[in-house]
C-alpha cells in the first residue's frame, strides 16, 4: 500500500471515530439535529476508509447498503431500513463465505440458539414486525456465524452488530431502557470497523503468526 493511501487512511479512520463518539454524545445529551447528522456519516466514512483498504466491490457494497439503511431508519421507514440491513449482510456473508475458513459447527449451534431465544423473548411485543425482524435476524446471525468462521476480529463485529441489532428490537418490542441508544450506536460502530477490518487487516495483522490468509 503506498504511503499516501496509507495515510489517507488513517485520517478518514479517524473521522470515523470522532463521528462515533459525536454520535453517543449526542445521544446522551439528546441533541437531535447532532444525533442525526453523526449517524448518517459513519458508514460513508467507514466506506471511504475500505476504499484505502482497497476493499473488494461486495465489502464496499455492504458498508454502502448499511449507510442507505441508517438514512431509512432516521426517516421513520423502519421495514426499508430493515431491507437496507438485510442486503448489507447478504454481501457481508458472501465475502464471508468465498474465503478460507475453519468452519465450526458449535458455533453455529451457539448462535441457532441465541437466535431462537431472542425472537422467543421479543415476538410477543412486535406485532406485525414479528415476521420482518425474525427473518432478518436470522440473516444477521448468518453474519455473525460466517464472520466467526472468517478470524476472531471479523468474528467479534459480527457478535457486536447482533448486541447493537438486538438493542434496536428490544426497544421496537417495548422494553426500552436508559442508556440503550448510546449502547447500541457504540456497539454498531465497533461493530463494523471489526467487520470490514476483519476482511481488509492481513492475516498476520490480527494473529502475529506471520501468516497471511
Amino acid at each position: 500500500m503506498r504511503l499516501g493511501q496509507l495515510a489517507r487512511g488513517r485520517r478518514v479512520l479517524a473521522g470515523y471515530w470522532g463521528a462515533t463518539v459525536v454520535q453517543v454524545a449526542a445521544i446522551v445529551i439528546d441533541a437531535k439535529i447532532l444525533k442525526q447528522a453523526s449517524k448518517v456519516t459513519l458508514m460513508p466514512l467507514l466506506w471511504q476508509w475500505t476504499r484505502t483498504q482497497d476493499a473488494t466491490p461486495l465489502l464496499q457494497a455492504a458498508v454502502l447498503a448499511s449507510a442507505a439503511g441508517d438514512l431509512l431508519l432516521e426517516t421513520d421507514l423502519q421495514l426499508a431500513g430493515i431491507a437496507a440491513f438485510a442486503a448489507a449482510h447478504a454481501c457481508y456473508l458472501a465475502v464471508f463465505l468465498s474465503r478460507p475458513a475453519q468452519r465450526s459447527w458449535r458455533v453455529l449451534a451457539a448462535y441457532a440458539a441465541l437466535w431462537a431465544a431472542l425472537i422467543a423473548v421479543l415476538s410477543p411485543g412486535l406485532g406485525s414486525q414479528r415476521v420482518p425482524v425474525a427473518a432478518y435476524a436470522l440473516l444477521l446471525t448468518a453474519t455473525a456465524v460466517a464472520a466467526r468462521w472468517h478470524n476472531p476480529r471479523s468474528g467479534l463485529g459480527g457478535a457486536l452488530f447482533l448486541v447493537s441489532d438486538a438493542l434496536i428490537a428490544l426497544r421496537l418490542a417495548g422494553r426500552d431502557f436508559p442508556g440503550r441508544g448510546a449502547l447500541t450506536m457504540s456497539t454498531y460502530a465497533v461493530g463494523q470497523y471489526l467487520l470490514t477490518s476483519g476482511v481488509t487487516t492481513p492475516q498476520d495483522d490480527l494473529t502475529g503468526s506471520g501468516h497471511r490468509r
